[in-house]
Parts: structure tokens; C-alpha cells; sequence
């Protein structure tokens, strides 16, 4: 008996060493940080600094190739080797979360000091909550507006941006008028989804219906939408061609061949350094306009959040960066080595991002921004959006049975997801 509790005794002693090894240790922690294309590097030049101010915690960052995050993502997943932090497309969430990949932070966030929800435009902070858990934290964001030639709309005899459709068809009109039947207004690449999601998003509609079960490209607000994506070409406005108009885009804007684009701030350096010296003052940026005058233009709730792995042991000196990293001081000085736009709007006080008139147009337009579904099957559906709209404008399909066809191509799609939910609540009379 004594033999046995002393053998008892031992083999408690040796699991409870066993444990304290396994248990997470903070002390020392060496955070794993994927970050993807050239945030990687950008990031990478702030965190010496955070190593300064937090002594016990040494971050290692592995720039990953855009191209390749998904997949290495995914192997790490399945493989147990996930980084304890990592860098996440907005689209991406709906998916890691599904898989159990990700640490709840709204935990963290209710302790944080540094961190309030409020801070954080709305539409931004919502696309990052998944059933109501938030899995990631917002670290930068971009969206989609107009960027235009503004002595080319002065020249057509309009002064100012156009703020409603109505105001944005006036204005197309006039510029095919000014610059002639071999140019166009717009351009608009057929190979995008973005462009009939934001003038659906801004009809308000909802793209899938019943718990995000089918499609709901059938419904009055994206038939409105669509039937406005469609005037562009039907009026001449842009090209049938699509994409295949241009071979460069940024050659094609700067000799005035279209004067709108909807694009994001990725092409703020881009058309800054590449355009013309004598273009410098002829093109600027405006919010996308509203249906109306009642309702502003909605865009996309865009860009790359922070995620700390379920199964990391360093979750709290993940947290520690996540939350340095958030800092609206250090989200300008990541805004300037990297471009990206900050998502908390204090930030946007700063002289470097206040005094921009181009980027300010950006401020604006996040606060009217949403997220797309958040189903791991939104890029396949995208992709049927795109195929869908482009063989409507190309006269392969009517519009009536093309949107007939995508609601059924996202049925099939969403079919999965339907066998996995309980059955959708039947709809009040």
C-alpha cells in the first residue's frame, strides 16, 4: 500500500512537471508574426521598437507572398503549426473562423486599455465579427471610390464631384459630349466583381438571404443596381471591352481616354508617382455617389486584420503587439511606410493623413462602407458575380435570366453550408 502511494505520489509529481513544461510561459515569449506581402516588410521596421518597450517579448517576422498566404495558411492549420499572430485578408475570416482557427478577442478587447470598439469605424469593426465573436482586430483598411479627372469634368462644364446617380449619369453624359465618341467616361474592367456589389451595397441590398443560405441576386435592390451597372455601357459610358479597352490604366487616365475609376488607395502612390508632373493638380478622389440625396454611396469594408492562433501558447504577448500595434501613433507611422489606411479615426487627425485632401475622401467614404457576406464561399460567389455581369454586358444573356442563373450557381454553391444550419425560420407574414 505504502509502495503504491509512494509510485501515486511520484507519478503525480512527474505529470505535474510535465504540465508546468507545457503550460504557456510568457516570460521570454518569442512571438511568430506571418505578415503578408509588403506589410511584412513595413511592420518588420516598427517591431524593434516594440521589442524597446517590452523587454520579456521578441517578435519574429516571416513575410509571406500574398499569393501564397491562403494555402500556407490552411497547411499550417492542418499541420499544428500556426503562427501564434498573423496578418488575414477581411474575406479570409469567415473561413479560419469556421475551421476553429482563431482566438476570440472580445475578451481581450474588454480589458484592454488601449483598444475601444468605438474608436473604429463601424463597418470596418463589423466585418470583423463573425456570429457575433470578434476573431481579428482591424490593423489597416482600404475601400473603393472614385477617382477622376478633374479638369476633364471642369472641361465638360461640371464643377463639382457628382454626389448622387442621377448627378453621376448628368455628368458621364457631358464628358462623352466634351471628349468625344472614341473615348468614354468610365472605366469599369468586366473582370471585377466591386463595381455591381458597391451600387448594389449602396441600394442597400442583401446578397444572400436567409441566414446567408441562397442567393439573393433577384431582389428589387440588386436588380435596381444592376440595371444602373448596366446603363453604363448601354449609354456608351464605358467600354464593352472591359479591361481588354487598356493596357495600362494609369497611361490610359493620365491622356484622358476615361475620366471616372473606381479604385482604392493603393493608387494614390501609384497615379502620385507615375502620372505626369503637369497632372499633379488635374485628378483627386470623391466618395462614391448615393441612389439619392438621402443615402450616401456604400463601399467596401476592405483590408487586413490581426488574428492570434486558438492554439498558440504566446496568446497574451500576441495581445501585447496586436494592442501596440494599434496604437493611432503607430498606426501613422504605419500608414507611412506602408500606405495602408488607418482604421480608427483619431489617426486620421494627424497632419499626414488630415491634410490630404485625396486621402480624406477616404475618411468619408469608410463611414458609409460594408462587408460582404461573411461566408467562406464569398470568393467563389464573387467570382460568379463577375462572370454573371460580363456575359450580360457582352449581349450573351438576358439580364432578367442571367441574375436567374447566379442565384441558382449560388444556391449550389451555398449548398454545403445549408446542410451544416439548422433550417431557416420561416419568414413573417
Amino acid at each position: 500500500m505504502r509502495a503504491l502511494t509512494a509510485n501515486r505520489v511520484l507519478s503525480i509529481a512527474v505529470l505535474a512537471a510535465l504540465a508546468a513544461a507545457c503550460a504557456p510561459r510568457e516570460d521570454g515569449a518569442t512571438v511568430q508574426f506571418w505578415a503578408l506581402g509588403h506589410e511584412g516588410e513595413a511592420v518588420a521596421r516598427l517591431v524593434p521598437e516594440f521589442e524597446r518597450t517590452h523587454p520579456g517579448v521578441t517578435v519574429r517576422v516571416q513575410q509571406i507572398p500574398w499569393s501564397a498566404a491562403h494555402e500556407k495558411l490552411l497547411t499550417a492549420f492542418v499541420g499544428d503549426s500556426m503562427p501564434d499572430l498573423f496578418q488575414l485578408g477581411t474575406t479570409w475570416l469567415p473561413e479560419f473562423a469556421m475551421l476553429g482557427a482563431l482566438e476570440p478577442l472580445g475578451a481581450y478587447v474588454a480589458r484592454s486599455q488601449a483598444v475601444a470598439p468605438d474608436a473604429y469605424f463601424a463597418g470596418v469593426w463589423d466585418a470583423n465579427e463573425i456570429d457575433g465573436a470578434l476573431v481579428a482586430l482591424p490593423w489597416y483598411v482600404d475601400t473603393r471610390l472614385l477617382f477622376y479627372r478633374s479638369d476633364l469634368l471642369a472641361r465638360a462644364g461640371v464643377a463639382t464631384a457628382p454626389r448622387t446617380w442621377a448627378e453621376w449619369s448628368a455628368a458621364m453624359e457631358r464628358l462623352k459630349q466634351s471628349a468625344g465618341a472614341d473615348r468614354h467616361a468610365i472605366f469599369v474592367p468586366l473582370s471585377e466583381w466591386e463595381v455591381p456589389v458597391v451600387l448594389a451595397l449602396s441600394q442597400r441590398a442583401e446578397l444572400l438571404r436567409d441566414g446567408d443560405r441562397y442567393g439573393n441576386f433577384r431582389s428589387k435592390e440588386f436588380r435596381t443596381a444592376f440595371a444602373f451597372y448596366l446603363d453604363l455601357f448601354e449609354h456608351g459610358f464605358a467600354a464593352r471591352a472591359g479591361a481588354g479597352a487598356t493596357a495600362s490604366v494609369v497611361r490610359d487616365f493620365a491622356e484622358g481616354w476615361f475620366c471616372f475609376y473606381l479604385s482604392g488607395p493603393w493608387n494614390l502612390g501609384e497615379f502620385a508617382t507615375r502620372l505626369p508632373p503637369a497632372l499633379a493638380d488635374a485628378w483627386t478622389t470623391a466618395p462614391l455617389p448615393g441612389p439619392d440625396a438621402q443615402r450616401p454611396g456604400v463601399s467596401l469594408a476592405g483590408g487586413a486584420s490581426l488574428a492570434i492562433a486558438k492554439d498558440s501558447p504566446r496568446k497574451l504577448a500576441a495581445w501585447q503587439l496586436i494592442e501596440w500595434l494599434a496604437d493611432p501613433a503607430r498606426q501613422v507611422e504605419f500608414y507611412r511606410v506602408s500606405g495602408d489606411l488607418p482604421p480608427q479615426r483619431i489617426a486620421w487627425q494627424h497632419p499626414l493623413l488630415a491634410g490630404d485632401a485625396r486621402a480624406q475622401a477616404f475618411r468619408t467614404q469608410l463611414e458609409s462602407v460594408r462587408a460582404v457576406p461573411k461566408v467562406p464561399e464569398w470568393e467563389r460567389i464573387a467570382a460568379k458575380i463577375s462572370r454573371s455581369a460580363e456575359s450580360v454586358v457582352r449581349g450573351e444573356i438576358e439580364p432578367d435570366a442571367a441574375l436567374a442563373a447566379l442565384d441558382a450557381e449560388v444556391d449550389a454553391i451555398l449548398a454545403k453550408r445549408r446542410s451544416l444550419l439548422p433550417p431557416a425560420e420561416p419568414a413573417a407574414e
